[in-house]
């Protein structure tokens, strides 16, 4: 996918070059500011569901947590969600099955706001993406249906494979079922406590306020790498909606959007937004290429400075 995004713009190299050095740092600043807000409120709110099951992780301990996880996923994806549970676990003492369920229930949450998210960004943005729907989605599908009903073969398979897999799970649903007994069941039974954690929660309006201010962090430190190149800085909050929703797909899809999320932003930029390609290919390398070093900054010190701030504790020699 990089390969893919490098290779569209290779005509225009000394003009790719150019737009790196005259593009306003002073706004992409601003832009990691803002995201460094949102990791915080991130860290910030996570007490809200652990304060129920009667845990607390400090401040300056989730925060290391939080950017930690987030440089894990760019080598593995999901494996920051673990790596952020595993080190609670050791330094707050704050069982892992637990801190997952927590983390599951942040997930759920972000992804009703990324839904609303997602309303909005239909309504204000209706004929660009119906025309982008219809391009990337609508269309190949439509073909690849016909392709289908024309070739039997291929038909056939695909019924057999689901039916298979349907009859599979039937015929070991009750083998699954004696898993959530013994240990397995009592980690099982931990995590479903850290998601039903919302529930006890004493103010869920706070928690989902800080929701909702998180992804406004994201929109903002997006909307200020426009300002950053001569080439976007015409665009306005509708087309940042548009490219917030893009974005997380492809950071949903690969990971931390490594590839995904430039050649992503490009297609949209040049068919969408008739934004010049050379703008199209600075704009998203800018914008995630500042959080990638970001991140990988204050993953790295976390890890330093995580066994000097608990030096006190038992689990650290």
């Amino acid at each position: 996918m990089i390969w893919l995004s490098l290779k569209s713009v290779a005509p225009y190299k000394n003009d790719v070059i150019n737009a790196f050095k005259g593009a306003n740092y002073v706004w992409v600043i601003i832009s990691l500011i803002i995201s460094m807000f949102s990791h915080f409120l991130r860290a910030y709110r996570w007490n809200y569901l652990l304060n129920p099951l009667g845990h607390k992780v400090g401040l300056l301990n989730s925060n290391c947590y939080v950017f930690v996880c987030y440089f894990a996923n760019y080598g593995i994806p999901r494996m920051g969600e673990i790596s952020r549970c595993t080190l609670a676990a050791k330094y707050d003492k704050v069982p892992f099955e637990v801190a997952l369920g927590t983390v599951i229930t942040e997930r759920i949450v972000d992804t009703l706001v990324f839904v609303v998210i997602s309303v909005l960004t239909l309504f204000l943005q209706f004929s660009n993406l119906i025309g982008m729907a219809n391009k990337y989605i609508f269309d190949p599908a439509a073909e690849k249906f016909n392709d289908l009903s024309q070739n039997p073969v291929k038909l056939t398979i695909i019924i057999a494979i689901v039916v298979i897999l349907v009859g599979g799970f039937l015929f070991f649903r009750k083998r699954m079922a004696n898993l959530f007994k013994g240990k397995f069941g009592n980690i099982i039974k931990g995590f479903g406590e850290g998601i039903g954690s919302v529930r006890k929660m004493e103010k869920p309006f706070m928690f989902v306020l800080l929701s909702f201010l998180i992804w406004a962090s994201y929109f903002y430190s997006l909307y200020f790498c426009f300002l950053a190149l001569k080439g976007t800085e015409g665009l306005g909050q509708s087309e940042a909606l548009t490219l917030l929703l893009f974005g997380t797909f492809a950071v949903i899809f690969s990971p931390g959007g490594l590839g995904v999320y430039p050649v992503i932003f490009q297609a949209i930029l040049v068919s969408t937004y008739a934004i010049d390609e050379v703008s199209a290919f600075a704009l998203p390398w800018l914008s995630w290429g500042s959080q990638f070093v970001l991140l990988v900054v204050l993953g790295v010190i976390s890890l330093i400075v995580l066994p000097i701030i608990n030096r006190n504790k038992d689990v650290v020699s």
